[in-house]
């Protein structure tokens, strides 16, 4: 006997994603069992396991905004005590294949190859903003901004209300705070999810000392990647610590890469002992300490810290 919901009910369907690993791969029982015991009274929780080989493993979780993102987070860190490594929030992509097949990813690592993809659909949103009057310019500059389209203005007393459409990826990180910068705190914002619309979309990877880190892939519009690709590395420059290797920082879009940042290696005087002052003797150790860095640039492992991670979640 098949069980009918009633009228008016249907399922809860999350649109932003992000990946929850713990700081410790030790602790990923204990966020799986703690996520678990949090959808049993959340059921707009849905989650599946996730790996990656930097930051092992964890789960993807969906969330219906930011906020009830942030509130999961809280929940996990204060109620189970677990110290959590979270990825660049995105939303889900329809993806249609050459052969006709059509796959729905959650993440920018599950996005197949280029060459095997037809065309790629993001969700756009139907949005309203009230702000007053004097705001209207800053508003609807920050809405072309976001690749967004006005579609109407109408006036209430001393307030403007804006109706537009946008791409809810761009809306994900810092709308709002960008919203309430330029209306000093008095816009309001609200939106409705609209539909899927094929775009030229593009998957920018962030390679360290050579290895690429899936977990920083990002989603993107074509035009967008070179500017978020050069704010990014710049991001990553100040939090990944120096080593005794140079380092370097790259972003690209399949084998073409598009923006570039080096972590200086630490300076070392190897000539400190030396105190003949004979030129061969000084060449001599400076060519052994040149190839101890070819070495450890090749062999050299980068550890990076968490707050990577985070910078991905504001793109300034």
């Amino acid at each position: 006997m098949k069980i009918e919901p009633l009228p008016g009910y249907k399922e809860i369907k999350p649109f932003v994603y992000a990946g929850f690993f713990p700081v410790s791969n030790e602790d990923y029982q204990e966020l799986k069992d703690a996520v678990e015991k949090l959808s049993l009274s959340d059921s707009a929780l849905q989650f599946s396991p996730e790996n990656s080989p930097v930051l092992g493993f964890g789960v993807r979780i969906g969330f219906l905004g930011l906020l009830h993102m942030d509130i999961v987070r809280e929940r996990l860190e204060r109620e189970y005590n677990l110290d959590l490594v979270v990825t660049n929030p995105s939303t889900d992509y329809h993806v249609q294949l050459k052969n006709g097949e059509k796959l729905d990813i959650k993440s920018a690592s599950e996005l197949p190859d280029l060459s095997v993809i037809d065309s790629i659909a993001e969700p756009w949103i139907n949005g309203e903003i009230i702000v007053p009057t004097e705001y209207i310019g800053a508003v609807i500059q920050l809405i072309v901004g976001k690749r967004g389209r006005q579609k109407n203005l109408s006036y209430i007393d001393q307030r403007a209300l804006i109706s537009f459409e946008a791409p809810l990826a761009n809306l994900l990180t810092d709308f709002y705070d960008q919203l309430k910068s330029v209306t000093s705190g008095y816009g309001s914002f609200n939106y409705d999810l609209s539909d899927y619309c094929v775009e030229d979309l593009v998957r920018v990877d962030f390679y360290v000392a050579g290895e690429m880190v899936d977990a920083l892939s990002v989603m993107c519009h074509r035009s967008e990647a070179a500017p978020l690709g050069r704010v990014m590395v710049k991001k990553l420059k100040e939090v990944i610590p120096r080593q005794n290797f140079k380092v370097a920082l790259q972003a690209a879009i399949g084998g073409k890469f598009i923006a570039r940042e080096d972590i200086g290696a630490y300076m070392k005087d190897v000539t400190v002992k030396i105190h003949t002052g004979d030129p061969d003797r000084r060449a001599k150790l400076l060519d052994k300490q040149k190839r101890g860095k070819k070495r450890m640039k090749r062999f050299g492992k980068v550890d990076i810290p968490s707050e990577a991670f985070m910078v991905m979640l504001k793109r300034d």
